[in-house]
């Protein structure tokens, strides 16, 4: 079977493919909000997760032809975190950048502030489309001059007019600015970790005990991790009795960090890579962490890069601490999960739009089986099937195709091809195809195949809404990595060690 074998190193995934996506025009167009009708929402979940309901929330006021309430962030949830909206975000920015898109104003005037109570809050269904927005909300609105749209999460649906999802991502790549102070230290933190190695690896490790007590997962620790985690799993009075088994089986449980390690050290990220983790307390604290730092020495946090008197300002606040981590990892050369959260798929979706900088996702349910056999197989033979495992979960642009996935993980409407981006891949491989690639800050070189058109292409769509894809929403391309060349000896002791322990 013909293929074109070309050699890139995954970190020049960015320097290349990122002439093959420019962002399209998002002169959305003038929009007047009526001045009688008033919409607010109460953001749900974690800094993520609320700005994905903030984004949606502009579209829906624009839908609605309302003026929308700057949104009130979520100060009831797991995290206990009393920020308001301009405590995290530029709020006069966001206002005066979506000003002729539509009007957004700080607080409800004095009049419907009164009146504002339960009786005005309504809660629509997830992906609820512009039609429905119109049965459902619209009358209301018309009605009482004031709506408050509540637990405001994934609310809107996944596919909209073209205008309406460069909207989309006007708000969230462009009105959505941090506040200076945020801004500035996240910027420091990416500052230090540059002084360290020109190039790194940003991981966003989810592994905190109301994460794990969420999944519904089993890590091993016995009857004191089932009593923690079951007494914090109660906290959720909705959540249905799990089978630890078949969540992992399904791949819905986040790698632990020695999973983690083992996974990048296959795809060949050598020991003298510079790691940054960006986490909440991790459960089993530094026990759990060690296998992670022993396969990566170079290993840095928020803590280590920041003294206590920089990061004050912050530490009592999860979603500020959350945003600095979501600065430092937007700015790495290579992001990797450890689950495919919110955070995840919002920075991979920024990822894109700003250049197409590499995401690697787990594919977890395949990996699984790796993890539990890992014992019965040498190093090398581990290190292949993870490479064979993560085709198509490597970050590279046709993973999906347009139209395909959430639209905040795959904002494909706002991005267009560069006209000459073929001719300029082309005269880049060539390039590199002439002269070694070098390993810079332990980041591996990889082999990266064109497909022909014949070749079988890896289904897995679990990690997807399962309302919004068919069966065969997977990619038309993927790149293989079958020649890959890590820069990993075969005969590593720890590596071995690892996978016999």
């Amino acid at each position: 079977m013909s293929r074109l074998k070309v050699t890139a190193q995954i970190y020049g995934l960015q320097s290349s493919l990122s002439f093959t996506m420019v962002a399209a025009s998002l002169a959305v167009g003038s929009h007047d909000s009526h001045s009688k009708r008033y919409l607010t929402i109460a953001a749900s979940g974690g800094l993520n997760q609320q700005r994905t309901g903030i984004t949606d929330a502009v579209v829906v006021a624009r839908m609605l032809n309302a003026t929308l309430v700057v949104p009130k962030l979520d100060q009831k949830s797991f995290w206990k975190d009393k920020s308001n909206f301009g405590d995290i975000f530029d709020v006069d920015w966001f206002i005066s950048f979506l000003s002729k898109d539509v009007v957004i104003v700080k607080e409800l005037p004095e009049k419907f502030q009164k009146v504002v109570g339960r009786s005005h809050g309504m809660r629509v269904p997830r992906k609820c489309t512009q039609h429905c927005y119109e049965n459902r909300v619209l009358p209301v609105l018309l009605k009482r001059h004031v709506v408050e749209l509540t637990k405001f999460d994934y609310r809107l649906a996944n596919k909209l007019d073209t205008d309406l999802q460069k909207l989309r991502c006007k708000v969230n790549y462009h009105a959505l600015q941090f506040t200076n102070s945020i801004s500035e230290m996240g910027q420091k933190l990416v500052d230090r970790m540059k002084k360290r190695s020109r190039r790194f690896l940003a991981l966003h490790l989810r592994f905190e005990p109301d994460m794990l007590a969420f999944s519904g997962c089993y890590y091993g620790g016995g009857d004191k991790e089932r009593r923690e985690l079951g007494a914090i799993r109660k906290r959720w009075k909705t959540l249905h009795i799990s089978s630890p088994d078949k969540e992992r089986r399904h791949g819905k449980c986040p790698l632990t960090p020695q999973e983690v390690g083992l996974m990048l050290r296959a795809l060949g990220f050598g020991s003298d890579l510079h790691l940054y983790v960006a986490s909440g307390e991790v459960y089993g604290g530094e026990e759990t962490l060690a296998p992670l730092k022993a396969l990566f020495p170079n290993f840095y946090t928020k803590d280590t890069l920041a003294s206590k008197e920089e990061l004050e300002p912050f530490s009592s606040y999860s979603s500020r601490m959350a945003a600095l981590d979501y600065i430092v990892c937007d700015q790495s050369d290579v992001f990797v999960t450890n689950n495919n959260g919110n955070m995840a798929r919002m920075l991979a979706g920024r990822r894109r739009y700003f250049g197409h900088k590499p995401t690697i996702r787990p594919n977890a349910k395949k990996l699984n089986s790796l993890f539990l056999n890992r014992r019965n197989m040498t190093w090398d033979a581990f290190a292949s099937r993870v490479r064979a495992c993560q085709k198509g979960f490597m970050g590279e642009p046709n993973e999906v195709r347009p139209g395909r996935g959430e639209f905040h993980e795959y904002p494909f409407a706002c991005i267009c091809e560069h006209p000459d981006a073929r001719e300029r891949i082309e005269a880049i491989l060539q390039h590199q195809s002439k002269s070694k690639s070098k390993n810079v800050g332990g980041l591996p070189t990889q082999n990266v195949e064109a497909h022909t058109e014949d070749e079988s292409v890896v289904d897995d769509t679990d990690w997807l809404e399962k309302d919004e894809f068919d069966d065969n929403s997977q990619t038309q391309q993927r790149a293989g990595h079958e020649d890959y060349n890590p820069f990993i000896k075969t005969d590593e002791p720890e590596l071995e060690e690892m996978l016999s322990d």
